[in-house]
């Protein structure tokens, strides 16, 4: 194998590393400008944008174990990887398609799954990965605080009927 070819494929392989998602996208229509927004828009959920060769990408992806999306390698592709908030970076990308309609979205690979496009635009729908977090707290807080409520019901009770009683013997 050619050094070039070698120096490509790892170069993917160490993209891919990066993160347990990839997003898939044709950036066939986008300008330097346009991948400069991007970029800018993507670091704060420390994810980055990187061009690759559809073949490199193929081999490095066999290599790191991730599952076939051949179908989605067709025409210029650029991959989208890094952080942890893939709902976040779908999101990004998503409105940054709906601003621009440039940045096509093939699909995505997320937790070993293939999504296509109408499940990245699901994806890019769920709430923030903090927003999901406080929820899930809310639901743990709900049980402890009906129970508070339930056990001070009682006590609370009594102190009525005897502040009743004062009130009816003054």
């Amino acid at each position: 194998m050619r050094s070039e070819k070698k120096y490509l494929i790892e170069e993917a392989s160490r993209h891919l590393k990066k993160s347990d998602y990839l997003l898939i996208t044709n950036y066939q229509k986008v300008t330097v400008a346009d991948v400069a927004s991007l970029r800018a828009k993507l670091a704060p959920e420390q994810a980055e944008f990187h061009v690759v060769k559809n073949s490199s990408l193929r081999v490095a992806a066999k290599d790191a174990g991730l599952p076939e999306f051949e179908n989605l390698l067709a025409g210029q592709t650029a991959i989208i990887v890094g952080g942890r908030n893939a709902s976040g970076v779908a999101k990004i990308v998503t409105k940054f398609f709906e601003d621009t309609k440039k940045l096509e979205v093939k699909g995505a690979v997320v937790s070993g799954k293939v999504f296509n496009p109408a499940e990245v635009t699901r994806l890019s729908e769920l709430p923030s990965l903090d927003v999901l977090r406080a929820q899930l707290l809310s639901l743990f807080n709900t049980p402890a605080t009906s129970l508070v409520r339930v056990l001070n019901g009682v006590p609370q009770g009594l102190v009525n009927v005897l502040q009743a009683k004062i009130r009816a013997a003054a």
